[in-house]
C-alpha cells in the first residue's frame, strides 16, 4: 500500500542573486517552498524583484511575500540605498566592511521570515549566506546565524520549531556555481549587480565575485555583462 508523504515548509530567503537561487535549488530538494523577497530601496530593486519572480515562477512557488521596508533606505549608510555613495569598484582583496553593507539588514528580513514562519508553521528558513563574504558582511558569518537560532527559540511559541540553514555557508563561490549546475539551478535568472539593472556590470564586488566564482569552476555564467574582466589574475 503506497503512502503520500507530505513534505514539510521551508522558507526561502531570495534575493534573485545566485547565492538564493541556489540555494532554493538546495531547498527544493526537501521541502515545500515559500519565498521572501525584501525590497528595501536599493539601487537594483526593480532587477532584482524581477529575478525574484522568475525563480519562483520556475519552481512553481505559490506562497510569495514581498515585504517593503523603506525604513532601510530612509536610514541609509550604504551605497545600495544612498545614491550619494558610489558603489565601489571590485577589490577582492579588500580588508574590512565595504560601502555596499546594509546595517543589520538580514536581522530584518530574518525577522519577517520568523513572523511569517509562525503562520505557516514552517520548519526551516533557508538562507544564502556566504562566508566567503563575511569579511566584508559581519551578518553573513556562521555565527551570527548560530546566535539567531537561539533569538527563535526564546522569542516564538513553544510549538514553533523553526530552524535557519545556511546550506553554501561554507562553500566558495566556485563550487556554489558547481552545485546550481549539479542542481539545474536556473542561475540564467538570477541577478547579482550592484549597480545596474539592464546589463550586468562586471565590476562592482558582486559581479567580481560571480565572475570569478564560474571563471574558477570553468563555466561561462550566462548573463550578460558590459565587461568581464579576468579575476583569476
Amino acid at each position: 500500500m503506497n503512502s503520500r508523504t507530505t513534505k514539510q515548509l521551508a522558507i526561502v530567503l531570495v534575493s534573485g542573486g545566485m547565492d538564493s537561487c541556489v540555494t532554493a535549488a538546495i531547498a527544493h530538494r526537501e521541502y515545500e517552498l515559500a519565498f521572501l523577497h525584501l525590497n528595501y530601496g536599493q539601487r537594483t530593486e526593480r532587477r532584482e524583484l524581477q529575478a525574484f519572480n522568475d525563480i519562483a515562477d520556475f519552481y512553481n512557488v505559490r506562497k510569495r511575500l514581498v515585504v517593503d521596508v523603506q525604513h532601510l533606505k530612509n536610514i541609509g549608510g550604504s551605497s545600495l540605498t544612498d545614491a550619494t555613495i558610489e558603489v565601489s569598484q571590485a577589490d577582492l582583496a579588500r580588508k574590512g566592511i565595504p560601502s555596499s553593507y546594509v546595517p543589520f539588514r538580514n536581522a530584518n528580513i530574518l525577522s519577517i521570515a520568523v513572523s511569517w514562519g509562525e503562520v505557516l508553521q514552517a520548519k526551516k528558513i533557508f538562507i544564502g549566506a556566504v562566508e566567503e563574504d563575511s569579511s566584508g558582511y559581519p551578518d553573513c558569518r556562521r555565527e551570527f546565524y548560530d546566535a539567531f537560532n537561539t533569538v527563535i527559540r526564546l522569542g516564538t511559541k513553544p510549538e514553533t520549531t523553526l530552524e535557519i540553514i545556511t546550506p553554501v555557508i561554507l562553500m566558495k563561490k566556485f563550487e556554489i556555481v558547481r552545485k546550481g549546475i549539479e542542481l539545474a539551478a536556473p542561475l540564467q535568472l538570477s541577478w547579482s549587480c550592484y549597480r545596474n539593472e539592464e546589463v550586468a556590470c562586471g565590476e562592482c564586488d558582486s559581479c567580481a565575485l560571480r565572475l570569478r566564482g564560474f571563471q574558477m569552476a570553468g563555466i561561462e555564467d550566462p548573463i550578460s555583462y558590459s565587461v568581464r574582466p579576468n579575476y583569476l589574475v
